[in-house]
């Protein structure tokens, strides 16, 4: 697969050259989560594409306009200054739109050529870019396309592609309470986000993602106001008695998360519950020792996520 192509250089997965592991974008991780938001559940976002009727797609400042009403009734922007543009649109966005509630965006707004603004929100859910938990191998893949290479002809396109034979991802991020209120953020929108998160990842369809699973979601509800316990993905790791780079399924190896529950258990008087969830071939060990993560997080208030 290719989590994550980098379009300037030939899409090729992006690879960290000084530890060889592979690196996903937060903005990759984004758009999985409004992909399924989206199509999969029938919710409203503002990033899409939207295909305009001359064939050509809809920029960010007519998808913009696309809020400038009230009610039932579409306004003009003739009508309106460009102050109170901003603000109805800053207003119906964050009504209609999960994505801006969640991650936050700066949206151009436009009068006329010479009288633009901007409508900035600060999104409350922010991700550090996920990086792989082993070192991976870059594949060089060639194969023949479906189409002819010129009309008429009877040869076959060729493809040529970079791919990753396996590649174990993790992702770290934290909701921002202060930013979640000036967004209105809800608690169903935390809820459809972690759904995504999930099943986001294990509905990808396009070809070079076709096949990614998701194997571990933990979700740590703290207490405390402005208090997170911070990198948390760097306290996981992936034990196996291969070349890391030879790692071809998650059986090949077994997650450590040792140093996971016990920076948990440094901060147990702050965190109110923990919520997760575990794919059924996902191998967890505490100190070398096979165990559930339900027994391991013994004594906390926990949840399994069903969804």
């Amino acid at each position: 697969a290719n989590p994550n192509g980098d379009p300037v250089d030939e899409n090729k997965p992006r690879i960290d050259e000084e530890t060889q592991k592979n690196i996903v974008t937060d903005v990759r991780l984004k758009r999985t989560i409004r992909d399924y938001i989206t199509h999969f559940k029938g919710i409203e976002i503002f990033v899409r594409e939207i295909e305009l009727d001359s064939g050509t797609i809809q920029d960010a400042k007519l998808r913009a306009e696309d809020f400038l009403y009230k009610g039932e009734t579409k306004l003009k922007k003739k009508d309106l200054k460009l102050k109170q543009m901003e603000d109805i649109i800053r207003e119906n966005i964050l009504k209609s739109c999960i994505d801006i509630r969640l991650f936050g965006a700066t949206i151009p707004v436009e009068k006329t050529s010479n009288d633009k603004g901007s409508v900035t929100f600060t999104g409350p859910v922010q991700f550090k870019y996920g990086k792989s938990l082993h070192k991976v191998k870059l594949q060089y893949v060639k194969g023949t396309g479906a189409f002819a290479s010129k009309a008429g002809s009877k040869q076959k396109t060729f493809r040529e592609e970079y791919i990753l034979p396996y590649s174990l991802i993790a992702f770290y991020g934290i909701i921002n309470e202060n930013a979640a209120k000036t967004t209105m953020l809800k608690e169903e929108d935390i809820d459809v986000l972690i759904d995504g998160i999930w099943n986001g990842t294990k509905n990808l369809i396009t070809r070079s993602k076709t096949g990614q699973m998701p194997r571990l979601l933990i979700q740590v509800v703290f207490k405390e106001d402005n208090f997170h316990i911070g990198e948390l993905d760097k306290r996981i790791k992936f034990i196996t008695d291969k070349n890391q780079e030879e790692i071809r399924d998650i059986q090949d190896g077994k997650l450590e998360i040792k140093e996971l529950i016990a920076a948990l258990n440094i901060h147990k008087n702050s965190i109110e519950s923990i919520n997760f969830k575990v794919d059924e071939r996902l191998i967890i060990t505490v100190e070398g020792k096979e165990a559930s993560l339900k027994d391991a997080l013994s004594g906390f208030n926990t949840k399994e996520l069903l969804f």
